[in-house]
C-alpha cells in the first residue's frame, strides 16, 4: 500500500475540523488520511506513538513512521498542501518555543472561539474514503 500520511485530530472541535476540511480542499492529489483522535483508529495510533489516548489537544501528523504535534505538525501538512498555505512551511524557522506557546494559547481556547460539537463528524461521500475511521476499520498495516 502506497504511504499516505495521517492527521489525527480532534473530532468535536469545530476549529478542528475546518481545518480537516481545508486540507481535503487544498490537497487535490489525496495524499493525506484523516482520522479522529476519539475513534478507535485514532486512539490506536496514539498508543502506538506514545501519546495519551485521552489527550485531545493537538493535532497529529503521522509520517514516514514518525508522529509530529502543535506547530510541528500543522507546519508538516500545510508544506503538501496547494499555495499560498503551503508557504507556511518558511514559519519552520521561528523558533519552536514560540509556534507552541502561539498553537498552545489557541489549543486552550478553541472551544470558546470556535465551538464544539457534539459528536463526531461524519465524512460525506467523495470523502469518505480518505477517512480511516469512517467505519472504524483501518488497514493492518497502518496499525502496525
Amino acid at each position: 500500500m502506497k504511504e499516505h500520511p495521517i492527521v489525527l485530530f480532534d473530532g468535536v472541535c469545530n476549529l478542528c475540523n475546518r481545518s480537516v476540511a481545508y486540507i481535503i480542499r487544498h490537497d487535490p492529489k489525496g495524499r493525506f488520511r484523516m482520522a479522529s483522535l476519539q475513534s478507535a483508529v485514532g486512539r490506536s495510533l496514539q498508543e502506538k506513538y506514545g501519546f495519551d489516548p485521552r489527550a485531545v489537544d493537538t493535532i497529529v501528523l503521522i509520517e514516514g513512521g514518525k508522529a509530529y504535534t502543535r506547530s510541528e505538525s500543522a507546519l508538516r501538512i500545510a508544506r503538501r498542501l496547494n499555495r499560498p498555505v503551503r508557504y507556511w512551511w518558511a514559519a519552520r524557522f521561528v523558533p519552536r518555543v514560540i509556534r507552541d506557546a502561539l498553537y498552545d494559547w489557541i489549543g486552550r481556547n478553541r472551544y470558546g472561539w470556535f465551538g464544539k460539537r457534539d459528536e463526531c463528524m461524519v465524512p460525506g461521500p467523495g470523502v469518505r474514503e480518505r477517512f480511516l475511521d469512517a467505519d472504524e476499520t483501518a488497514p493492518s498495516d497502518v496499525l502496525r
